[in-house]
Parts: C-alpha cells; structure tokens; sequence
C-alpha cells in the first residue's frame, strides 16, 4: 500500500483473487476501466470523487484511463470524426468496464455527462459495439441532501447501453464537505462505500469479461440476423429488375420505339 491511499486501513482492502473468478484459460491481465465524470468546473467533485476512485482501482490492479470531456461537442453539433470523439470511442472500446460520475444539477445528470454517453453508439464501430457487455459502475455527487436521482437514471442507460451494471453504488451528498483543499477525499462512511463499489466492480468484470459475449447473446437479434442473411441470399441470386423486362426479337423493332426524323437541311 503507498501513501496515496492514506484513508485505506491496509489490512482489510484485499487483492482480488482472480482464480476464484476466472476459469483457467479466461483473461488474467488486469481490467481494463474507463471512467467519465460529469463536470467542468475548475473544483468539480464529479472528477475529483472519479480521481479518488481511480486510485482505488490501481491499487486494486487496474488499468485505468480517466476521460476529460473538456472540448466534446453537443451531439450532432459536429461530425463523428471530431478528435474528442474518436478518442472517447477509442478508450470506450479498448476498456472492459465503465464508471459513470455525475453531479446532480436540477433532479437530473448533467448535459456533460449525457454527452458522453450520447457520443457512444449502439451499432458497432468496426465490428464491435463500444458499450455492450461491459460492466458498469455508477457514483454521484450532489450539493444538498443525498439522492439517487442522478444513479437511478444512469441505471436505465447502462441497461440500454447493454452493460453489466453492478448491483452496488456511490452517493455523495454535500460533496463539498467531503474533500480537503487538496482535493482528498477524507475518511467516511462515503469514502469507504465508494472502495466497496469499486472492489465489486472488480470482482464482476473478472467474473464477466471471459464470457461476456455469451451473456448478451440475444435470440430477437438472431432472428433478426438470419432474417437479412436470407434477403441478401435471395437478393443475389433473383434477377436484377432491368433483366426482366421483355426483350425483342432480333430484326423486330417495337412499333413503340420513335425512330428519329430526317435531318432537315
């Protein structure tokens, strides 16, 4: 344990024993997380419970990569070839699991953070879709009494967004008094809550990645699949329409083709 983590009691937070979570042959090579957070202002507790939590991560044996979604435009405010786009598309195809972190701001998360989500499509991007399958945790922060508002909607959109989202998560009320001028979490009943989500995470992204595929297999989508196959089959070996159209006898122009007048001189 280094000295980053100084609200950890050693003893007690400990390895993740992947042999109890994988099978032999199944990934070993830490889990690879992306986290989001839902803020630009300069003090944004969003980030900062997002840093918290990343620490948390490494030393549980992470590969973490936090995104800054500082310059992502509006959807549809510029094409998908934006830099800040590929990039969030990028991380959110090479991680293994997500963590969403977003303020509270009107009952609601915030427009930054729906951004985020918003720029990740559902269809695949070279073959692969960037969320499906992926675990997914969910923590908020709010400036009042504590809420679920912001984690509940969260919840919806990791189930659209065909994630694993796990049974656990973080609520921070009265954020600003839950960090020091440096930006530390200090210790409390939130802190420790916020270890315990990411130590589920995890747990469920080295008990799911190894068969992830399998888990969001869906009959409709098969159905579906073997639908447009059998179109595309039928499409290839029926006659294109311009080859179905009568074709006259050689020597026997049509009584309906206009041949062309003399020219006048």
């Amino acid at each position: 344990m280094n000295d980053t983590l100084p609200n950890i009691q050693k003893p007690q937070l400990h390895p993740i024993d992947i042999g109890r979570l994988a099978h032999a042959g199944e990934p070993t090579h830490p889990p690879r997380i992306l986290m989001l957070y839902g803020s630009l202002r300069d003090r944004s507790y969003s980030r900062l419970l997002t840093q918290e939590a990343a620490m948390v991560l490494r030393e549980l044996g992470a590969e973490v990569k936090i995104f800054n979604p500082s310059g992502l435009p509006l959807v549809d405010d510029a094409p998908d070839t934006h830099e800040k786009v590929q990039e969030l598309r990028t991380l959110s195809l090479w991680s293994e699991a997500h963590v969403w972190c977003s303020p509270e701001r009107h009952g609601a998360m915030t427009g930054v953070m729906k951004t985020q989500i918003d720029w990740l499509p559902l269809a695949p991007i070279g073959g692969f879709r960037p969320t499906q399958g992926r675990t997914l945790a969910l923590m908020q922060v709010s400036g009042g009494s504590q809420s679920f508002n912001t984690v509940n909607q969260m919840r919806i959109l990791g189930r659209w967004m065909r994630m694993i989202t796990i049974p656990n998560q973080s609520s921070v009320a009265k954020a600003f008094l839950e960090f020091d001028e440096d930006g530390r979490m200090t210790p409390s009943p939130y802190y420790n809550r916020m270890v315990d989500v990411m130590e589920e995470l995890m747990k469920f992204t080295i008990l799911t990645r190894g068969r992830s595929d399998y888990l969001v297999d869906r009959y409709s989508e098969r159905v579906e699949s073997a639908q447009d196959l059998s179109k595309r089959v039928n499409q290839k070996h029926s006659k294109p329409p311009c080859l179905l159209a009568r074709s006259w006898p050689v020597g026997r122009p049509s009584r309906h083709i206009v041949r062309p007048s003399p020219a006048l001189n």
